[in-house]
C-alpha cells in the first residue's frame, strides 16, 4: 500500500515540463498539467485570462519571469478537463527556443506554485485517469521511439486501441468459457450441460492458438522496433564489407585484399522499405592460428545466431565456403539469402551455389559490390523477408517484453484449461485456470498491475512525456 501512495499520491501537485527536445530551437513547449495549472499559468501570465478561456483554444501574450519582467511572448493553448491528455487541467507554452528561456520559465512555474514533473509522469498521470491503458501509455514511448515507417505503424496502432481492443475480444471469449464452466458446476447435481466438453476444448482451443500468435510474434515485433538484425557472414575476401557499404550508401567497413581484415563486428543501419536493418559485418570464414581473430569468428556465429536474416556472402568464382555453410545451416529460424557476389567478374556462378541455396532452403541473388549491380534486388529481397515473417494484421504484433511475458502466462494457463476438458479434469481446476488466463492479460492492458511494474515503464519516458 506504502508503494502505492508513493506512485500515486502526488497526483494532486501541478506539474510542469519542457515537452520539446532538449537544446536550441526555434519553438520550445512546456507542459503545465494538474489542478491548479490555469491559475499558476495566469500568475506569470500577461495577456487574456486562462482561467476564464474555452478549452481547446490559443492565447498571444507575455511571459513574466520570477520578478514580473517580461520574459518572453509565447502562446497559451488551454485544454480543460477531462479533455486533455492527462484528463486534467492543462496549459501548454510555446516560447522561443533559447535554453535561458526555457530554464527562466521553469523556474518562473516552479516559483509560482508548479513542481517539475517525473520521468513520464504525465503518460502515467493519463493512465491513472483512465486517458489510456497501459498498452496505449506503452506505445506512446514506442510512437516517440519509432525509426522506420513499420515501427511507426505498429505503435500507432497500439496507441489508437487496435491492440487493446484485441485483448477485449479476447478476454470476452474468457469470458464466456468461464460462465459456461461457472454454470456446469453450478447445476452439477441437476446434470444440465450448458456446453458440451467438446465445444468447450474447441473455444479453448481457438483462444490458445490466437495468444500462442500474439507471443510469437514479439521476436518479430521486438525486431521491427529496434532495427532488424542482419549478419553478413562468409569467407573471407568474399566482399562482405564492400557489401555492407555498398547497402548503407558509406565507407563503414574497411575494405582490404588482405584476409582477415575484419576481426570484429561492424554494425551499420540503414532504412530500406518500411524497415530499419541493423547490418552486422562479421569477421571472415577461416581456418587460422590468430587468436584475435578466432575470436572474431566465434563472434560471427554468435551475430549469425542472434540475426532474423543471413546474408550469406560467396564469391561468385570460387567454391561455397563449407565453414560458412555450416554456421548457416545451424540458424534454422533465420532466413537465409545466398548472396552470389562479384558477379562482374564471371558471366555463371560457380557450380555448387545453387545447390547450397537449395539445401539451405535459401533465396539466391547475384550481384557485384563494386559496381553496384543486383544491389536494388538484394534490398527487395531484405524487405520481401521480413513482409513475409508478417501476416495481415501486423499492426497486431507484440513489440514488448513485459507484454509478451503476460500474454506467455496466458498462453500456458489455456494449455492447461484445453488438458483439463480432455482429461475430463473437475471443472473447479479448469475455472481457475480460466480466471488466471484472465488475469495475465488484465497485466498486458494494466487493468490488473503493481507500483513496481509501473514505475519501471513510466521512468523510461522523457520528462516532458
Amino acid at each position: 500500500m506504502a508503494e502505492t501512495e508513493k506512485l500515486t499520491n502526488n497526483t494532486a501537485d501541478t506539474i510542469c515540463a519542457i515537452s520539446t527536445p532538449h537544446g536550441t530551437g526555434g519553438i520550445a513547449v512546456a507542459r503545465i498539467c494538474g489542478p491548479d495549472a490555469l491559475r499558476l499559468t495566469d500568475s506569470i501570465w500577461k495577456g487574456c485570462s486562462l482561467a476564464s478561456a474555452q478549452s481547446h483554444s490559443a492565447h498571444l501574450g507575455t511571459i513574466l519571469d520570477s520578478n514580473g519582467m517580461p520574459l518572453d511572448q509565447g502562446v497559451a493553448t488551454v485544454f480543460r478537463a477531462p479533455r486533455s491528455y492527462t484528463g486534467e487541467d492543462t496549459v501548454e507554452l510555446s516560447v522561443h527556443g533559447s535554453i535561458w528561456i526555457q530554464r527562466e520559465l521553469l523556474t518562473s512555474l516552479c516559483n509560482a506554485g508548479c513542481r517539475l514533473a517525473e520521468p513520464g509522469e504525465f503518460t502515467r498521470r493519463a493512465f491513472m485517469n483512465g486517458r489510456l491503458d497501459l498498452t496505449e501509455a506503452e506505445a506512446v514511448a514506442d510512437m516517440i521511439a519509432s525509426s522506420s515507417r513499420a515501427a511507426h505503424r505498429v505503435a500507432i496502432n497500439h496507441l489508437r486501441g487496435g491492440f487493446s481492443k484485441r485483448l477485449d475480444d479476447l478476454r470476452d471469449q474468457l469470458l464466456q468459457l468461464a460462465s459456461l464452466v461457472e454454470l456446469e458446476l453450478d447445476f452439477s447435481e441437476e446434470e444440465v450441460e450448458f456446453a458440451s466438453r467438446t465445444q468447450l476444448r474447441q473455444l479453448a482451443t481457438e483462444l490458445h492458438a490466437e495468444l500462442t500468435r500474439l507471443c510469437r510474434s514479439f521476436r518479430t515485433g521486438a525486431a521491427i522496433k529496434q532495427g532488424i538484425p542482419v549478419a553478413i557472414i562468409g569467407a573471407t575476401n568474399a566482399g562482405k564489407s564492400s557489401l555492407l557499404n555498398a547497402l548503407v550508401g558509406d565507407q563503414r567497413a574497411i575494405v582490404s585484399d588482405i584476409h582477415g581484415t575484419t576481426r570484429d563486428i561492424v554494425e551499420d543501419s540503414a532504412e530500406i522499405g518500411d524497415y530499419l536493418f541493423r547490418f552486422l559485418d562479421t569477421a571472415g570464414l577461416r581456418h587460422t592460428e590468430d587468436t584475435i581473430e578466432q575470436i572474431g569468428i566465434e563472434r560471427s556465429r554468435d551475430a549469425a545466431r542472434r540475426a532474423r536474416i543471413i546474408m550469406l556472402v560467396c564469391d561468385s568464382t570460387a567454391l561455397p565456403d563449407a565453414q560458412a555453410l555450416e554456421i548457416a545451416s545451424e540458424c534454422s529460424d533465420a532466413h537465409i539469402i545466398l548472396v552470389a557476389n562479384k558477379c562482374d567478374l564471371t558471366e555463371s556462378a560457380a557450380p555448387g551455389l545453387s545447390d547450397a541455396a537449395i539445401r539451405l532452403g535459401a533465396t539466391q541473388v547475384k550481384i557485384s559490390a563494386k559496381t553496384g549491380s543486383g544491389i536494388e534486388q538484394l534490398r527487395q529481397l531484405l524487405v520481401e523477408a521480413v513482409d513475409s515473417e508478417t501476416s495481415s494484421d501486423a499492426e497486431l504484433l507484440v513489440t514488448n517484453a513485459r507484454q509478451a511475458q503476460a500474454l506467455s502466462d496466458a498462453a500456458d494457463s489455456t494449455s492447461r484449461v484445453i488438458n483439463g476438458l480432455e482429461s475430463g479434469l473437475s471443472g473447479d481446476f479448469i475455472a481457475q485456470d480460466i480466471r488466471q488466463t484472465i488475469h495475465a492479460l488484465n497485466e498486458v492492458s494494466g487493468t490488473i498491475t503493481t507500483p513496481d511494474i509501473l514505475q519501471n515503464i513510466f521512468t523510461r519516458f522523457c520528462i516532458g512525456k
